[in-house]
């Protein structure tokens, strides 16, 4: 139960008392003060943090036991491997969150049903519609807040945890990509030294770059060696071919004396172009802070920015498909009280909530695909989601 009252004079007893006597109990009068609304949101909030715990240990389990296997025969350690996981989990369990939400709210309506909670409720003359406002509005704050401050936790997790299995994967590769005001930057290197790659602009297919410059440090000191200025360059199996280029010896007494041009020129790379196009197609690694800057930055760089646009507008759209995946549960199973067959009706939700969840999907990839307007692909789930709800509350209401 939930606590204070509700122990001491019973679930039944306790929801009578609310929706009865006022807003205040009799054995909380002058103390908790608690509503009928509050009381369903905190039951709400337990149900919650309950199916969430069990599903982040699972997904942590599962996660553990596949970094195992791909690394178990190495010489990575433990407490490497459980760290992997640890990482990479939050952006499992931040993708599900929808899903967290029906079961919640499913528990909860059972829950009460079990307890006769809904019956003094129902019996009491409150509609079902005036019992869910605090959950749906909480749900709604709730994913706000999810947004706002575990989506960035989630970004730096999972940058964290691409930067990681590159270490271990690649131990010798030093191949960095990054996207910074309207310019790409990569850096390459070996045991011999270090080069920064600057490119303007970059086809869509990630392999030919436009005003690209390229300087080389030597490894120890970190001392620049040479700088190369090329019109384009595009990036082959191996090495970059670069087209009318210009090479200065910057240790050299007069390295503008001394430059040399050449209408091609290739420079050996570790780089490869699968690599880049994973760098920018990669959503789950740009908080939702940043995601409006790194669009922009794509654009100007010459980059498809529509899966990153998807992204935010779905992000912006999460906390409503939480408070309509809330609304589901609990509409199916008010259902289920009236009507009985509780497996089936239990079934049916569970079967709803993915149905939902994939659809929600499935619009997102048609919206990435230009097969429909994003907004209409990222919007349509949640607002379809909301008004099934709400018909099939307003049906039970009348019948």
């Amino acid at each position: 139960m939930a606590g204070g009252g509700a122990d001491r004079l019973g679930g039944a007893d306790f929801i009578r008392a609310l929706v009865v006597g006022g807003t205040q109990t009799p054995t909380c009068a002058g103390g908790c003060g608690m509503t009928l609304g509050l009381y369903l949101v905190r039951r709400l909030a337990f149900s919650f943090l309950l199916i969430g715990a069990v599903f982040f240990g699972m997904l942590m389990l599962f996660e553990t036991v596949e970094m195992v296997r791909r690394f178990g025969g190495s010489d990575t350690p433990m407490s490497k491997i459980v760290w992997l996981a640890l990482l990479h989990v939050p952006a499992t369990f931040y993708q599900i969150m929808p899903l967290l939400t029906i079961l919640s709210s499913m528990t909860l309506v059972l829950g009460m049903a079990r307890s006769s909670e809904l019956v003094v409720i129902r019996s009491a003359g409150r509609s079902a519609l005036r019992m869910l406002r605090e959950p749906f509005l909480a749900t709604l704050v709730f994913g706000i807040l999810l947004v706002a401050l575990f989506n960035p936790l989630v970004a730096a997790a999972t940058r964290a945890y691409h930067a990681e299995l590159q270490s271990l994967q690649y131990p010798d590769q030093q191949a960095q990509i990054s996207l910074e005001g309207s310019a790409v930057w990569m850096r390459q290197g070996d045991d011999s030294g270090q080069t920064v790659i600057r490119a303007q602009s970059i086809e869509p297919e990630g392999l030919r770059f436009s005003g690209v410059s390229f300087l080389m440090f030597e490894h120890e000191s970190g001392r620049p060696l040479v700088r190369i200025e090329a019109m384009s360059a595009e990036l082959e199996e191996g090495l970059w071919r670069l087209d009318n280029a210009k090479r200065w010896d910057l240790a050299a007494d007069n390295p503008e004396r001394d430059a040399e041009e050449f209408s091609q020129l290739e420079v050996p790379s570790d780089l490869t172009g699968a690599q880049i196009r994973e760098r920018f197609t990669h959503t789950g690694v740009v908080s939702v802070w940043a995601l409006p800057a790194f669009v922009q930055a794509l654009d100007t760089a010459g980059l498809s920015s529509r899966s990153h646009r998807a992204q935010f507008l779905s992000q912006l759209a999460l906390p409503a498909l939480m408070a309509a995946m809330m609304l589901v549960g609990a509409v199916l199973c008010f259902k289920h009280v009236r009507a009985g067959n509780a497996g089936t009706r239990i079934l049916i939700t569970v079967l709803a909530g993915f149905a939902l969840f994939f659809l929600r999907n499935f619009a997102q990839v048609l919206g990435e695909n230009g097969q429909i307007p994003l907004a209409l692909a990222i919007w349509t789930p949640p607002i379809a989601s909301m008004l099934l709800a709400l018909g099939v509350l307003l049906h039970l209401e009348d019948g």
